[in-house]
Order: C-alpha cells, then structure tokens, then sequence
C-alpha cells in the first residue's frame, strides 16, 4: 500500500481539511522580492515568495503550543551576522544552517531557512530539510505552505513533488472522496510542470501505481498513454508496464468506453471484410430467409475475439512507442553530457556550459523544424502537425528551465532564453527577465539593463526607470547604469531630468578626479549639443580643470567647443584655451599636441603674420625642449650602448638626401572631427622621433627675421 511510497509520513496525522492546491501557471511565475543591499548590515525582512519576513514569522509562531520562549542559540547572532554581511557566501550560510539543525532550534531554523532559501531558492534538499522541521513539530499546515512554496520556486524538482504527495498522503484522510480528488489534482499538475522532464519517470510511476491502488484502472491506462508519448529516461520501462496492464485485466476494464467500441467496431469491420474475402463460405453464412435479420450482439465477445482486440491495442500502443523511442536515441547522447543537473556555486566546467548549449541549440533546431513543417502541410493533418509543433514548444522550455537549474548563475543562458521566448509573447519574457534580475542575479548588471531596454523597446518607459533606479541602489556607482539612466530620459524628451542626473553625478564625485573628469565632459557635450548652452558647458568644463588641470581630455573638449562657435568672434577663446594648456601641468607629449592644434589655428584663422611665428617659434621651442630631453634618456651612461655606437660611426653611411623645404602648407584638416583625439594632424606634423619634424614657417625666415 501507500506506506511504502509515503515513507515520510507513515503515521496518521490528518485533520480533515480540505486542501487547496496552487494553479500550474502560479508554479511558473513565483513571486520573488527586491534584494536588499549587500552593504546594509540590517537582518532580513523579505520571505522568498515576497512575504515579509517579520510578518511570515509571526504566522509561523501564532497558537500558544506554537510559541517558543527564550532567546536564540549562543552562536546565532555572529553566525548570522556573517551571513548577511556577505550573503553571497554560500558557505557562511551552509554554516548556519547546520548549526540551527544541531540545536534544534525551532525558531533560528525557520528564520535561517526562510532568509537562506530567499536568495538559493533552487536548493531543493533545503525546502525538503524545511518540510521535514515544520512536520516533525506538527505543524502540518506549516509544512504544506513551505512545500507550496518551493514549488513556485522550482517546479520542476520532481523530488520535491514526490515529498509533497507523500506528505499530502500522509495527513489527508484518504477515506474521504474529497482527499482522492485532492491527490489527483496535485498529480496533475505535477505532471504539468515536471513530466516532461527527461528524468521525470518516478512521478510517473508514482502517478500511475497510486491510480491502481485506487483501483482505477483506465486512469492507469490513460497515465501510461500520456508517458508513452514523451522522451524519458525510462521510456521502455513504461512500455512494459503498460503491456502488462493492457493484458493482465479484461478490456473493459482497462480502455475508456469510447476507445473500447472504436477498437470493437475495428475488429468487427476486420472480420466483415475478412470474410467477404473467402471464397468458401458455408450455406448458413450466404444468405438469410427474406426478412430474418442479423443476430443481436450481447455485448459479448469471444475469447479470440478479446485476443484479436488486445492484439490491435498494442498495434497502436507500438506505433507510438517506436516514435517516441527515435526522439529518446535523438537526445540521448546530450542527457548523458550534462554531469550536474542541479544547482550549485560552484562553478560549472567549460565543456558543461558547452553540453548544455549544444542541447539547447538542437531542441532549439528541432522545434523550428517542426514549425517549418507544419507550414506546408496539408489541411487535414494540420490539427496532428499543430500538436507536433507544441510538443516541440513545451520540449524547449522545459529544457530551458533545466539549464537555467543548473546554470541559474550564467547570464548568457537567460539572455539565450529571452531571445528564444520574445517571438512568443511578451509577458513570458518579463517572466524570466524577473526572475533572472530579481533572484539569480541581482548584483549582475548586464542583464538588468537588457531588461530595462526591453522595457523601453516596448513602451513601459515607468518600468525601464524603475529596473534602472533599482539597480543603481544595488550596484552603486557604475557608470554604466548612471548614463543608461541618462539616456533613457534623454530619449524620453526630459531633457531636464538628464541634465540634473549628470549634474548629480559630477558633484558626487569631486574626490574622484578621474571620474569627475569623465562625468564633467558628458555634462559639457550635453548642454552643448543638446541644450544649446555652450555657455554652461564651457563653464562646467572650466571647473573640471581648477580641479584637475593635468587632465588633457578637459582641455581638448574644451578646445573642440571653442572652435565649435564663431570663430571670428571667439578667436580669443581658442588662444586662451592653447595658451592655458601650455601652461598647465600637463606632460611634454600633451603640450605639443595642444600646440599644434594652436598653430593650425593661427595657419588656418589667424588674422596677423606675427601670431603665426609667434606661435611657431613656442612650438619649435617645445619641441627642443623634448628631444633635448628624450635624447639625454636614451644617452645614459652604458659602457656598452656607448662602445657600440663608437664601433658604427666608423662605418661608411649612406649619402643622406637633402631636405627639401614646403613651399605651401597641407591642406587644411579642420572640416574633419575633432572630437577624438589629435591624431588627424599626425600627418601634418610628423612629430614621430620630433627630430624630424617637417617645418613649413621656414619660408617665411627669408622674408622675417626671428623676433
């Protein structure tokens, strides 16, 4: 009887209550609550269905024989403490869990429990350690509610459904009708959410046997039926079973009422014409006396005739089973690659990731190829073809739901799911992006922005800013994410609201240089080429640099917004600009790019010759200034680098062609972007070794004496 598969719950410990069973769709769409910080030292108040925590355990401990008194065990609060400081330590938790079990606290286990299972909700061995506390302390409702809760977690844990029937059987009152349409509600949707599991046979088994005890035989049949057309593990084990069952009991017995008259009126039909095709039919069988009719059929068939049905039964069964059999040999190789089917931190090894992908992408192939299929096929098999193509639809998802068991904490198997589902429906995809964001991967911040660009993409800008705003709290100070923010309000048409974010961050980090400088430049090209206020802009960027005025990026965004305006009127504003470049601190390599932008511009705008030489000559100042330096670094005082050098200067050195001065600069380069870096005027001023820098003012020194 059942106390063997019931071994959890042998005892009766029923109260006659009616059960009340979450819906399928609920076991796919669990209810998950935001984070917390992992910074905040504060203990946890949120459950793992989005309960709160306090609130969760003041049910748990309402009653007076609930109650229990005194505090919590010595090592509790220090072993909590670690585990909320860190809570991605899987460890520090592991820890306090296996003390609370130790001291049998029943309190410090079920808030160690509930806070362990919110952040590890895959763990299916720590909901069966939670059933398992609540039952052995009696509290039965208890032990349901946590069962109903992992399932929304993980609802193809087949484990877990298993300890959940058993537990139902083992405090229900089965001589109640209500309780059997109970468990046979529960079976269904056990079957629902993890029957089509590769390794879901034991529920199966389960299902079917508890059918037999009950002693319903055509359910029995119609759970083999259902099995015999899904890839199992054990598919050949449930074909064997299914032939026992067929032919160890009377057909009626073992057929639905409809399936038995089809299969009676097909060996009727079979004999009809079987006979129509024998020559040597006797006199009786010829032909009757005018109006003698046929014999009455008494719903009794003969021993042959049970044979010939059973006969045409397995016929069909086997069709079934060979083409269920070819899907198995397809995926067999792929079920034997995948070494760790639960979820673990530990991290799996590349040829695991690689097995699951590779099974992802033929389950993948499968499915389309039955879609295709059913495109061209023919209006009277189209309804079969349908069925195919969802059969190949729920095998993919199911596929996806074991992967993302075993790689929950792999981005890019959510983001391969969310690309599959998209064509789908949308809310499916907001399913996994929540449940990938808001469980698995909290403290991941790619995926968090896919979400919100998903979001955006479909019009819920509210829920993009939300997804963003949350993670910021999150994952503080990431550039990434800020500027996402920034750029979701900028395509939203708030300007404003860009601006004060960018403001925001620029005053945040006055004690960053660097990022100062980073934000402070976005903030200038944004009210430059956006708000029009180049004004505010220079102004943001001046104050950038009386911050850090060895930063040469502040003073290039700033060159490239003067020479962005009039320049007939703002001529002064590059000069100043050169001008303070080369008499910040910036390095000897900075300064001559500043300086040549500032030749270019006196060549290309300035309005005396003066100003050109003038500039000129502090360009070909810096310049000696650097080779004088760089030649002494690379003169130092090696005995051997020396003696080398003596060695060659005695050889023969190829003639050397004279130089040839410019007689007309390059053209001008200033109609191409500036906005990068100064390498555009590279090939004007080859400054590579700065010894052999081309001079083109030196035409001007036969008409202008050096001033």
């Amino acid at each position: 009887m059942w106390s063997i598969m019931a071994a959890e719950g042998t005892e009766d410990l029923s109260k006659n209550r009616e059960h009340t069973n979450p819906p399928v769709t609920e076991l796919y769409e669990p209810e998950v609550p935001d984070l917390p910080n992992p910074d905040v030292e504060e203990p946890l108040k949120t459950g793992a269905d989005g309960e709160d925590t306090g609130a969760l355990m003041a049910s748990y401990t309402a009653g007076r024989e609930e109650e229990e008194e005194g505090e919590m065990p010595t090592d509790f609060e220090r072993l909590w403490k670690l585990s909320c400081d860190n809570p991605q330590d899987f460890n520090s938790w592991t820890d306090l869990l296996q003390y609370c079990e130790q001291e049998g606290h029943m309190k410090a286990s079920r808030q160690a429990l509930n806070a362990f299972l919110v952040r590890y909700p895959l763990c299916y061995g720590y909901w069966k350690k939670f059933v398992d506390l609540e039952r052995r302390a009696g509290h039965n409702n208890k032990a349901e509610e946590v069962c109903v809760r992992g399932l929304k977690a993980i609802p193809l844990s087949v484990d877990l459904w298993i300890h959940y029937i058993n537990l139902l059987l083992g405090t229900l009152n089965m001589n109640l009708p209500e309780s059997t349409r109970c468990i046979r509600s529960v079976f269904e949707e056990a079957v629902a959410a993890a029957g089509w599991d590769f390794h879901s046979d034991r529920l199966w088994d389960l299902y079917a046997e508890w059918e037999k005890e009950q002693a319903n035989l055509k359910f029995m049949t119609g759970v083999y039926d259902r099995v015999l057309r899904i890839p199992t593990q054990l598919y050949n084990t449930h074909y064997e079973k299914l032939k026992t069952h067929l032919t160890s009991h009377p057909l009626q017995d073992v057929l639905s009422h409809e399936e038995y008259n089809k299969v009676r009126t097909e060996y009727k039909q079979s004999q009809i014409q079987a006979k129509k095709e024998r020559p040597d039919t006797t006199a009786d069988e010829e032909e009757r006396p005018p109006g003698e009719e046929e014999p009455a059929d008494d719903g009794k068939d003969s021993e042959e005739a049970m044979q010939k049905m059973q006969e045409l039964i397995l016929a069909s069964r086997e069709e079934v089973y060979q083409q269920n059999e070819a899907e198995v040999r397809k995926r067999w190789s792929y079920e034997e690659a995948i070494k760790r089917p639960y979820f673990h931190v530990k991290p799996l090894d590349r040829a695991q990731l690689k097995a699951w992908e590779s099974y992802l992408d033929f389950e993948i192939a499968e499915a389309n190829t039955v879609a295709m299929t059913d495109e061209g096929t023919a209006v009277e098999s189209h309804e079969d073809s349908k069925q195919k193509c969802v059969a190949g639809h729920k095998r993919v998802l199911v596929l996806f739901e074991r992967c993302l068991i075993a790689c929950a904490l792999y981005e890019e198997f959510w983001d391969k799911y969310v690309h599959y589902l998209e064509p789908h429906g949308l809310e499916e995809v907001r399913n996994v992006y929540h449940r990938a964001c808001k469980i698995h991967l909290p403290y991941k911040h790619s995926i968090h922005l896919q979400w919100a660009s998903f979001e955006e993409k479909h019009g819920n800008i509210s829920e993009a800013q939300h997804i963003l705003e949350s993670l910021e709290i999150t994952v503080p100070g990431l550039a990434a994410v800020r500027l996402r923010r920034v750029g979701l309000e900028r395509r939203a048409g708030r300007l404003d609201v860009a601006v004060s974010l960018l403001k925001e961050t620029v005053d945040q980090n006055k004690d960053n240089p660097t990022l100062h400088a980073f934000y402070s430049i976005k903030l200038s090209r944004f009210l430059h080429k956006l708000c029009k206020s180049p004004a505010r802009a220079r102004t943001v960027l001046q104050e950038a640099i009386e911050l850090s005025p060895d930063n040469g990026r502040l003073y290039q965004n700033l060159l490239e917004l003067e020479m962005s305006g009039d320049l007939r009127a703002n001529g002064g504003g590059v000069q100043q600009c050169v001008a303070n470049a080369l008499a910040s601190p910036l390095s000897p390599k900075n300064k001559i790019l500043f300086s040549q932008r500032g030749l270019q511009f006196a060549e290309d705008f300035g309005t005396t010759v003066q100003s050109v030489l003038s500039m000129y000559e502090e360009h070909q100042k810096l310049l000696k200034e650097h080779s004088a330096k760089r030649g002494a670094e690379n003169c130092d005082d090696d005995p051997e680098k020396m003696s080398k050098m003596e060695d060659v200067s005695g050889l023969s050195m190829p003639p050397q062609i004279p130089h040839v001065p410019m007689t007309t600069p390059p053209p001008s380069m200033m109609g191409g972007d500036m906005s990068g870096s100064y390498g555009s005027y590279g090939s004007w001023y080859q400054y590579g070794g700065y010894g052999s820098y081309q001079n083109p003012w030196n035409q001007y020194n036969q008409y202008y004496p050096p001033s």
